[in-house]
């Protein structure tokens, strides 16, 4: 029976990092995935695919040409599937290769099969071929994120009815699209068909859509959907799904109908944690099948087991699902880790992006902070006229006592690129004076905290 120090069961950014952290302090790992390949759902059909589809639709359709050259502008006239699938899987056989270099180079083992826990520090793994191996570790590190949530009544076949994984492998694009969920991969999708002038309908169960953004960003972000043709259903639920003689019709409870060609299902995900017997552990999944962490070492209750990345869920973006990884290995072998950043960015990469780090105007509001804020819209910026960029705003929320910024909020052309900035200056403590005392690369989006700044700054007086 092998013996190792670190079990990581999946290869997503939690696992990934985890493992290469574990190693570098010395330890013996064994990163475990089901799949054929390293990478996760990260990998196969979650952030690095939904991102290279966009970008390819981004290119291909000549949308961030359109503001010079209009509605009508392509790169590409006829675009079909297959165009959007040759890149997809052109960048997930390099990102497939960076991680196996990287295993290499840090002398993680891995293995492909099915991991299931016949303890707390022994596992039992079922290869492809139905052979078993026991493996005896110390210390293990669930990371084994998330799959789509698919109700029964729902009738996915993969073809006209998806869910986010089965999007993937569509073979011929919508004439038109329904997407139920308002979530970040329902918005992300939907945009991004909407890109390629597929007409769209947004269902929503709640009244709003990204409940965690500032509500002022959405409300933008919104209109800008609705100015370019999508129809967005909120404050109903869905009734029933059928296949009608006109597509697929959904039945909305207030008794609206919304009739297209497919449908993408994306409200929901569970967590993939069926096969792993945790009751040997005497740890419970929750309904959606996610596990209770410390969140600041993110043990679970069995003190050798530690669990990071979607499957424990909110965030559940890569970018943290990394350093959660990387926290719980240093604690897992005391390693101390730095004391976590005050806030990190969240990134949505829909048409327009989306990207906010620190806190809302409503938080702001709620904690009775007296604040001011500065707005620069895009237009504002010699490089928004150069881009053809009509749309999109960056807006920065100052704390009136301390003059500190307390938040940074964009949508538009690459929010999630500019927020580091924000992130940045929160982060080291900055104020409003560092965006009026600095100067900024011209002409850039970027010049647009410079903008914001001297906004706000006008507002809150030189004292």
């Amino acid at each position: 029976m092998d013996r190792i120090d670190m079990l990581v069961i999946g290869s997503g950014p939690a696992g990934r990092r985890a493992a290469v952290q574990s190693a570098k302090l010395g330890r013996t790992v064994l990163v475990v995935d089901r799949g054929r390949r390293l990478g996760g759902v990260s990998v196969h059909t979650g952030t690095i695919p939904s991102k290279t589809l966009r970008e390819t639709v981004l290119n291909l359709s000549g949308w961030r040409e359109r503001g010079f050259y209009g509605a009508g502008y392509r790169v590409k006239k006829d675009i079909e599937a297959g165009d959007l699938m040759q890149r997809l899987h052109k960048t997930l056989d390099h990102e497939v290769e960076v991680l196996q270099h990287q295993f290499m180079r840090n002398q993680v083992r891995s293995a492909y099969a099915e991991a299931r826990f016949l303890d707390a520090n022994h596992v039992e793994l079922v290869s492809g071929d139905d052979e078993i191996h026991r493996v005896a570790f110390d210390k293990a590190l669930i990371a084994t994120g998330t799959r789509p949530f698919r109700p029964t009544h729902v009738p996915f076949d993969g073809e006209t009815v998806f869910d986010s994984d089965d999007i993937l492998e569509i073979q011929t694009l919508p004439r038109s699209l329904t997407v139920i969920g308002g979530g970040v991969i329902g918005v992300e999708y939907a945009t991004i068909f909407s890109a390629l002038d597929v007409p769209v309908t947004l269902i929503e169960a709640r009244e709003s859509i990204l409940e965690f953004v500032d509500r002022e960003l959405v409300e933008d972000f919104v209109h800008q959907m609705r100015d370019r043709g999508m129809q967005i259903r909120l404050g109903a639920t869905v009734r029933e799904i059928a296949r009608g003689p006109r597509g697929i019709e959904t039945t909305l409870s207030d008794g609206r109908t919304v009739r297209s060609q497919m449908l993408l299902f994306a409200a929901g995900r569970s967590g993939n944690v069926d096969a792993l017997n945790l009751a040997a552990l005497g740890l419970t999944p929750d309904a959606r099948g996610r596990l209770k962490v410390n969140p600041r070492t993110f043990q679970t209750e069995t003190p050798n087991i530690y669990a990071a990345g979607d499957v424990i869920g909110f965030p559940s973006l890569a970018s943290t699902s990394m350093e959660q990884g990387r926290v719980a290995a240093c604690h897992a072998f005391d390693a101390a880790p730095p004391p976590a950043p005050e806030t990190f960015p969240y990134g949505i990469y829909a048409v327009p992006e989306i990207s906010t780090v620190g806190k809302t105007e409503e938080e702001v509001r709620a904690e009775g902070v007296p604040y001011e804020c500065g707005v620069c819209r895009f237009r504002e910026t010699s490089r928004g006229h150069i881009m053809g960029v009509a749309t999109g705003f960056l807006k920065l929320i100052f704390a009136l006592d301390t003059r500190r910024l307390l938040g940074a909020h964009i949508v538009g052309e690459g929010a999630t690129e500019l927020i580091h900035i924000g992130q940045a200056v929160i982060n080291l403590q900055g104020t409003v004076d560092f965006f009026v005392e600095n100067t900024f690369n011209y002409p850039t989006l970027a010049e647009a905290y410079k903008v914001a700044g001297l906004d706000a700054w006008n507002r809150m007086g030189q004292a």
